[in-house]
This record gives C-alpha cells, sequence and structure tokens, in this order.
C-alpha cells in the first residue's frame, strides 16, 4: 500500500512512545552502564613524575656558564641524551627488564638553564624507578659528548600518588546515554509512522477495500485512578447510563442503519466478526442487538466464540449454566440456553472447546440456526476473531451479511483487507467496516458528537 503523508498521526505517535518509555529507559541504562564498562576494561593507568635539574659547568666557582645561551645549548644536549636510544638500554639492563614500556621526555625551560624531566609508566614504583636510574646513568652517554657539563637537582622526583590519567567519562557518558535515547525515540517514531494499521477514520476510506458504516469514538472507562481500584468495570453496552453520549448515540444509530439494511434484503442472520482479540467485536455485537431491541425487534445474540467466549462477560451472565456447546451435544435443550435480558435473547458460551470449528459444521448447527430463523427477527452472531482460527468460514455458510469492526491501530491493514476478501468470496453480503474506538485527531476538527453530520455520512455509505 502507498505511504502518504497526510497517514502520519501525530497521537498514535505519542501512544506508541507512552507504551514504550521502558524501552527507552531500557537501553539508556544499558547505554550508561555500556559506556562505563568500556571505559573500565579498557582503561590503563599511567604514573608520571617529574624533576628539575640546572645545567652547571664543571669546576666553575659559581656553577653556572657565563653565558645563558651557552647553558641553554647543553640543556638541550641534554634533553637529548635523556631520550636516546642508548640510555633506554641502559636503564632496562640497570633494572634487568626488558622492552620497558614507558615515556621519558625532557624539556627546557625557556630563557633559564633549567630542564624539567618527565617519565610516565603503568605503575608508580616503575614510574620512580625509571627516573632514578635515567639520572644515575646519564652520565655514561653525555660524557660522550661533553665533559665539561653536569646537572644540578633543583626539585627531586617523587613517587606518584596517583594516575597522570584519571578515568573521567561522565561527559561522554551523558552524551551517550542522551543519544541512544534520541535514537530509540526516532525508531519507535518510525515504526509508528510506517506501521500498517488504520489510525484516522479519514484514512480508512482508501486504506479498506469496503465501505465504511460508521466510526464508534473512544470511551473511557476510567476518568481516574480511583475509579479504577474502588468501581467496578463500567459496562459498554448502551443500556448503562454510564456511558457517554456520543458513544451511545453512535451505536444506537449504528444498529438502526444495519437493522434497516438487512429490513431491505429480507435478512436474518447478521454476522460480527474481527480480525484479532480486543478489538471490541462482542460490545458491538452486543450494542446492535440492543439496538434493535430498542426499536421493538425480537433478537437473539449467540456467541459462537467457543476458544474464548466473551458474551457472559460482556452482559454479565454469572449463573451461566448451559451453553450453546452443550445444546449441540444433546446435553440440555434448546429453551435452557437462552436468557433473556432487557428483551433481548442471549445464548452464550462459557467453556472454552477444542476444535470448535467441528461444532459449526455438524446437522445439529444448521438445525438450531434455522429454529432460531423462526424464533426471532434477526440472529447477531458473534464470532472469533477471523485471524485467529477458521470457525469463521465454517459459521459464515449459515449468515445473510456479516460487518468487520476494526479497532484504531490495532490490525494490519493486509490482514483486514485479505480476510474482508474471505467474507466476500462466500457469495457473502458483507455490509462493511465499523471502525471501533477512534479518538479524535489532534488536529482534526472533526467531532463524533455532530450527529447530523455523522448520520448523513453513514446513510449515505450504506446506500451506495
Amino acid at each position: 500500500m502507498e505511504f502518504r503523508i497526510n497517514d502520519i498521526d501525530l497521537r498514535s505517535i505519542i501512544v506508541d512512545m507512552v507504551r514504550n518509555c521502558w524501552m527507552i529507559i531500557l537501553v539508556m541504562l544499558a547505554t550508561y552502564f555500556a559506556i562505563a564498562g568500556v571505559y573500565r576494561l579498557t582503561y590503563s593507568p599511567h604514573y608520571t613524575t617529574t624533576a628539575t635539574m640546572a645545567v652547571t659547568a664543571r669546576g666553575s666557582q659559581s656553577g653556572t656558564y657565563s653565558s645563558l645561551t651557552t647553558a641553554m645549548n647543553m640543556a638541550e644536549v641534554f634533553s637529548e641524551v635523556f631520550q636516546s636510544d642508548t640510555l633506554k638500554e641502559k636503564i632496562e639492563a640497570d633494572l634487568e627488564v626488558d622492552n620497558l614500556d614507558y615515556q621519558i621526555s625532557a624539556s627546557v625551560i625557556s630563557e633559564t638553564n633549567l630542564m624539567t624531566l618527565t617519565v610516565t609508566s603503568n605503575t608508580p614504583k616503575m614510574t620512580y624507578q625509571i627516573m632514578q636510574s635515567a639520572l644515575d646513568n646519564y652520565t655514561s652517554v653525555s660524557d660522550y659528548l661533553f665533559s665539561n657539563a653536569s646537572l644540578q637537582m633543583v626539585q627531586d622526583a617523587s613517587v606518584p600518588m596517583s594516575a597522570s590519567n584519571p578515568l573521567n567519562y561522565s561527559r561522554i557518558q551523558k552524551l551517550g546515554t542522551l543519544a541512544s535515547g534520541v535514537v530509540m525515540i526516532g525508531i519507535i517514531a518510525l515504526l509508528s509512522i510506517f506501521r500498517q494499521t488504520v489510525k484516522r477514520s479519514k484514512q480508512a476510506k482508501y486504506q479498506l477495500d469496503g465501505r465504511i458504516i460508521t466510526t464508534i469514538p473512544y470511551e473511557r472507562k476510567y476518568h481516574s485512578l480511583q475509579e479504577l481500584k474502588k468501581k467496578p468495570k463500567k459496562s459498554v453496552l448502551i443500556n448503562s447510563p454510564l456511558l457517554s453520549m456520543p458513544y451511545s448515540e453512535a451505536n444506537r444509530k449504528l444498529g438502526a442503519l444495519i437493522e434497516r439494511h438487512m429490513r431491505r434484503r429480507n435478512q436474518q442472520v447478521l454476522l460480527v466478526t474481527s480480525v484479532a482479540e480486543n478489538e471490541g467485536k462482542s460490545s458491538t455485537a452486543g450494542n446492535i442487538a440492543l439496538s434493535m431491541v430498542d426499536r421493538g425487534k425480537k433478537v437473539v445474540i449467540i456467541d459462537c466464540d467457543f476458544r474464548k467466549p466473551a458474551l457472559y462477560k460482556v452482559f454479565e451472565l454469572k449463573e451461566l449454566k448451559n451453553g450453546l456447546s452443550d445444546y449441540l451435544d444433546g446435553n440440555c435443550k434448546y429453551e435452557d440456553i437462552i436468557t433473556y435480558q432487557n428483551n433481548l435473547a442471549i445464548i452464550s458460551q462459557k467453556d472454552s472447546k477444542k476444535n470448535s470449528s467441528n461444532y459449526f459444521l455438524t446437522a445439529q448447527f444448521t438445525q438450531f440456526i434455522k429454529k432460531c430463523r423462526s424464533n426471532f427477527d434477526y440472529i447477531i452472531i458473534d464470532t472469533p476473531p477471523m485471524g485467529a482460527c477458521v470457525d469463521v468460514e465454517a459459521i459464515i455458510n449459515h449468515s445473510d451479511s456479516s460487518v468487520m469492526v476494526v479497532r484504531e491501530d490495532w490490525s494490519e491493514i493486509g490482514a483486514i483487507n485479505d480476510l474482508c476478501d474471505v467474507l466476500k468470496q462466500n457469495d457473502q453480503d458483507f455490509i462493511g467496516f465499523i471502525l471501533n474506538a477512534f479518538h479524535r485527531s489532534i488536529f482534526s476538527n472533526d467531532s463524533y458528537s455532530h450527529y447530523g453530520d455523522y448520520q448523513r455520512r453513514t446513510t449515505s455509505n450504506l446506500h451506495k
């Protein structure tokens, strides 16, 4: 499917950020400790000691050269002596260590006859020993060059107490941690943008291969943590007085439109399905049935999801004794499986069944549907998700029309369209899609409380 810039939904990106904030935090923490670990594993401390010496003339009463320029030149020669390979060999022989890892440097203090000798090595002890060995052996090398100069100690070297290259990675650690968080945020944003789901109701008209019957707005069940803790789960059925007006009105209009569509085509059995779980399929089926009952119709809703039945939870049927599978197995009568609530007949299922599709391929199920047709005006069948099992393909032969519930930013568009084709290929009157639990877009002026515009859109869709 072609990507459009208008498909980018800011709310969806923000929701993904909130849902995956733990991943962002986890990556940042991992980066924080990884940087620390790498630095500590690769860190090699260096210890440095320094000595300051003056270049003096041997035999001179004053101990200094009369010419400062001559003294400076002699100091530069001594600097080269301390850095010579010959002196390095003598130091290694003196310390009885081969291939010593150290650095020695000598620099002349400008406009003086002073020279600074610096030694750097891996341990404090070795650093001090190298310094002392250099001072003890330099004369054996310098005497070959000149014999009238010597070095007089001005400031003696000492054993270094701390590393000259302290471990300091806090700035890089902070920048790396921040960068990893930004990168992770970018990855989540890109995944959200390119995830092929229906994020906005306006997108659905060109993303989905079918009519959009209506959009049911998101209904917030709890408004605070206190409500979540103290109050029981609020029903999402339209007979509940706690629901918002836009949600109730949207479901009542939906029921009226579907009832009108089926009545004009002399249809009785409506199949309500979805691609995946938790798309609001069972609640939508229940509200369609209740809306038809409010219009004076005799309606039965049947839970044909034998794998994960949900209607008994939606209608809060706590004392359910017999389910549809019990009747199909011949363990009870037809009348024993019907429960009435607000003039709505409910045939539910409480226990999950393996090989559930076998139930819908039997002659008993065919006779059951015929009996329901003779006793009710409309039959609403709540099916399992089409993407989870093949039960729907067995049930579809007993229905007259079907609708598919599509939740906001939930199922892949490709899967929705593929399974929609399955419904159409079975000579099924596919009425269209019901967009469920859609939020109002951040940058949109659309409001699901504008019932007049809502009714015009949905009515025109069904009459196309």
